[in-house]
């Protein structure tokens, strides 16, 4: 399915968005796939119960064997006996700052991926094609690190106390007020984990007899937060606005459930950029429905600020709307900010309430101070208060490394979801087999990537993620591209029946395409 939408003049740029329909036969040989998989884990459990095969796994003790088991069954099976053969994609640990290119441990297993030994040696100079480092602040020199350095020895490291208590810093005051501003929102307020801002922060903002109405691909944390509130969740499809205003309807019309009273909130969960998807939220869309019903919107801006808009204020800026149309404005400090933590922005009403009544706010230790110069530093940067133009290069590199590898690749014929404009790439892999093997192979050359697949993803959707950084140049990209295209030929890895033409007279950003035979 391809969008290019106008939308009535919701929109003032085209949104170019692309999920190429699985083929058929890569379908049904992915599930046979699966299938062989789960016959063999059976054979292999029947071998392991009458000890013919030695049991690696954790098992319940023998006085404990009438107790119900403590992980569900097919978990438990699916992670002995599928997931194990390819557990070598995961994990790997790098001794290096997570920059353009990083250094990884070597290590090795002598048992088919239960036990790990480390060799000693230090693959050099890896490629690195999966951090979320967007704009290159994740570095080991420049502006940032000094700073961060200065005011390690000034402040230490930790702070020892929650920011109601003994750890409100000046330097938390300062990020508080250079994120309002960054924003363009009233006032904000800076937490010390990305995903505690999204699950601590959602149950203080609704409650019992509220209605949260979350996008169907949103991330754990908002599933996480939207849970412990104890509000009721309905769920629409990935954003799919005729869904979404369905249920905003309905939900207006009937009201509760049995009672059938007016429910006291309506609040829409949704995310910038789809961290599995690389598709960008239809946020004037969004507004218009959220306007239309009185119901508030929850932006999870985590992979988008920094990365999307021309001065990187995120989705918001990206569409060209009005910061005041979002009732709760949230993101992390984890992925473009090169350091740790999240951020709410807002009315000034909102950010008083939560900080007495988030229990991020009430009872987690306070942001490290090192960390929060960090952000401070690549924040001024991006916002050209350093006195530089370096913030808005990198910016303007990273768009142009996004546009550039996603034309490359569907050029070469992979099947490659989400925006043009999203610094997320995801690659298609589809059968079991070839997660390890696309890991492995990308490895052999140099490169890391990050594979994706069940229960991350749909059984049948299993693929690489590449997320692209301003740091990458362009002979590193052509470097990745280039292994790419011979891992995807050794792999039979391209499905895409739309290979796009490369041409070389034409236009950066237009896109042409012919129909090629099944």
């Amino acid at each position: 399915i391809n969008h290019i939408v106008h939308n009535g003049g919701l929109y003032k740029r085209p949104f170019n968005e692309a999920f190429e329909e699985t083929p058929m036969l890569v379908a049904v040989l992915t599930y046979v796939g699966y299938g062989v998989l789960t016959l063999f884990g059976y054979l292999r459990d029947f071998m392991r119960q009458w000890k013919i095969e030695k049991c690696q796994n954790a098992t319940e003790r023998e006085e404990q064997k009438d107790f119900v088991p403590l992980y569900q069954d097919f978990e438990n099976f699916y992670n002995r006996n599928l997931y194990m053969r390819i557990r070598d994609s995961w994990n790997r640990p790098i001794c290096s700052v997570p920059g353009a290119k990083v250094d990884m441990m070597e290590r090795v297993s002598h048992d088919y991926n239960w036990t790990f030994t480390y060799t000693g040696r230090v693959i050099k100079d890896i490629i690195n094609m999966g951090s979320y480092n967007y704009l290159g602040f994740a570095q080991k020199t420049g502006a940032c690190q000094e700073a961060a350095a200065k005011v390690l020895s000034q402040y230490g490291a930790g702070v020892c106390s929650t920011r109601q208590e003994m750890g409100n810093l000046d330097k938390h005051e300062e990020l508080e007020k250079l994120v309002a501003r960054f924003l363009g929102v009233e006032s904000a307020m800076a937490y010390g984990m990305g995903f505690a801002t999204n699950s601590m922060n959602i149950p203080a903002l609704v409650g019992k007899g509220c209605l949260i109405l979350s996008d169907e691909l949103n991330h754990a944390s908002l599933v996480l937060g939207a849970r412990l509130s104890g509000a009721t969740i309905r769920i629409f499809k990935h954003n799919n606005m005729q869904s979404l205003e369905k249920l905003l309807k309905d939900a207006i019309v009937h009201g509760q459930p049995r009672t059938r009273r007016p429910w006291k909130k309506i609040l829409i969960l949704v995310e910038g950029i789809y961290s599995m998807e690389g598709s960008i939220v239809r946020l004037p869309e969004v507004i218009a429905l959220k306007k239309k019903y009185k119901s508030y919107l929850y932006l999870d801006e985590a992979h988008s600020i920094g990365a999307l808009g021309p001065s990187g204020r995120g989705v918001v800026e990206y569409f060209g709307l009005s910061p005041e149309d979002v009732d709760v404005m949230m993101g992390t400090f984890t992925k473009s900010f090169g350091a740790a933590g999240g951020y709410i922005g807002g009315k000034k009403e909102l950010i008083d309430y939560l900080r007495t009544y988030s229990h991020s706010a009430a009872y987690a230790t306070s942001m490290s101070p090192p960390v929060v110069e960090q952000i401070i530093t690549s924040m001024k940067c991006i916002m050209g208060e350093d006195g530089t133009t370096i913030g808005e290069a990198r910016v303007q590199q990273l768009a142009e490394n996004t546009r550039y590898f996603r034309r490359r690749l569907k050029e070469m014929g992979f099947i490659i979801y989400g925006n043009e404009d999203s610094p997320v790439v995801p690659l298609m892999l589809y059968m079991p087999a070839k997660i390890g093997a696309f890991g492995r192979e990308m490895l052999k050359r140099n490169i890391g990537v990050v594979v994706v697949g069940f229960p991350a993803t749909p059984i049948i959707e299993s693929r690489a993620r590449f997320c692209l950084s301003a740091a990458h140049t362009k002979e590193m990209l052509d470097t990745a591209l280039k292994e790419v295209n011979e891992v995807g030929d050794l792999l039979q890895l391209k499905y895409s029946r739309r290979r796009l033409v490369p041409l070389l007279d034409r236009p950066f950003d237009e896109t042409t395409y012919e129909e090629t035979e099944d």
